[in-house]
């Protein structure tokens, strides 16, 4: 592994002059590129199960925009799937699952050994793409974080607030921290496969963290986080590993040490200068533009750009988004936030 990439440079905690960039969800339906692609493989489950296909859209935003990382092309709610859960979306809506929320349910789950049936298409693309991207362009390989992933699991599809799978764990903590405890080391073998097939970085996206209060983040969001970390470091030493529990809010502190995690990435409901004063301290952080701007652009995108890239120069940091880019945006304003960050260079 070249530690020259400007990402692993990052991650291993160097300050750069330019800070490297990549996009999450940068491969997606704001390219009319994706599109083509996806209508080709005739869904998106397809496309995800597709090595072909799902290499080929991964490297699409690097044609066009020459990012610093590519991210796998998958979903978080493949290893749901790759456990026995029904998985299928409906167009216009988004993903319905089969529910566990009983132990019946849980029981009938698949052991974690056989996980690797349903994902072997993952690591194909994977080792796909090692042989086509770019040499100064870092792969990053990602999964759910176990909370994220069990809210949908429990709920069988995406909930405002999450509401299914805290009913759950305050009715029926066994079943609830058993589904947990299965996903968790679900996603060290999933991880840790992607790292043997080439992942040069894993990232591990807790979407609704935020949810989670007291030492219920602490329980559920962080230790499960931290164990997988800890799991894939026994293994894989020299692995990067970015942690993003969205949502966090001033829980935000601290999280490199409570996880392990190389890298902290920040949802936009921070400001820069208070994760800087905070957060970046402890390690390397990643973030956090507000998404809308990719919509929106103009003057406004490009002083915030400047902004956090210039608060954040002073520590290891790695230029994104506070969340995934939409389906409305311009691909013109990503290249215009690409020019603003790199615009010293």
């Amino acid at each position: 592994m070249s530690t020259q990439k400007p990402i692993l440079r990052a991650l291993a905690g160097e300050t750069l002059p330019t800070p490297p960039i990549w996009m999450m969800r940068q491969a997606g339906r704001y390219l009319p590129e994706y599109k083509a692609t996806r209508a080709q493989a005739g869904d998106f489950l397809s496309l995800c199960y597709n090595p072909e296909l799902a290499a080929e859209v991964t490297l699409q935003p690097i044609r066009r925009y020459g990012f610093d990382a590519s991210i796998l092309f998958a979903d978080i709610l493949l290893l749901p799937q790759a456990l026995g859960a029904d998985l299928w979306f409906v167009t216009g809506e988004g993903p319905r699952l089969s529910t566990v929320t009983t132990a019946d349910e849980l029981k009938a789950l698949k052991p974690v050994s056989a996980i690797h049936d349903t994902l072997s298409p993952i690591y194909e693309t994977i080792k796909l793409l090692t042989g086509e991207l770019p040499d100064d362009v870092t792969l990053i390989g990602f999964a759910g974080a176990p909370w994220t992933v069990a809210t949908y699991m429990i709920a069988g599809q995406g909930s405002p607030d999450q509401g299914p799978a805290h009913a759950l764990k305050d009715t029926d903590k066994a079943v609830f921290e058993g589904l947990l405890d299965l996903i968790t080391d679900g996603t060290i073998e999933y991880l840790s496969a992607q790292i043997n097939a080439g992942a040069e970085v894993v990232k591990l996206f807790d979407s609704w963290a935020g949810s989670l209060m007291g030492d219920d983040f602490t329980n559920y969001a962080i230790k499960p986080m931290a164990r997988i970390v800890a799991a894939l470091k026994q293994r894989h030493p020299d692995t990067p590993i970015i942690a993003f529990p969205r949502g966090a809010d001033e829980r935000y502190i601290g999280l490199h040490d409570a996880i392990g995690a190389d890298c902290i990435a920040l949802d936009d409901g921070v400001m820069a200068q208070w994760a800087a004063d905070n957060v970046q301290i402890d390690g390397c952080v990643q973030g956090n533009l507000k998404s809308s701007h990719m919509v929106t652009g103009g003057d406004t995108l490009v002083s915030e750009t400047r902004r956090i890239v210039d608060v954040l120069k002073g520590g290891p940091h790695i230029f994104n988004l506070g969340h995934g880019i939409t389906p409305d945006a311009d691909p013109q304003n990503v290249q215009l936030m690409i020019d603003t960050v790199r615009e010293a260079r």
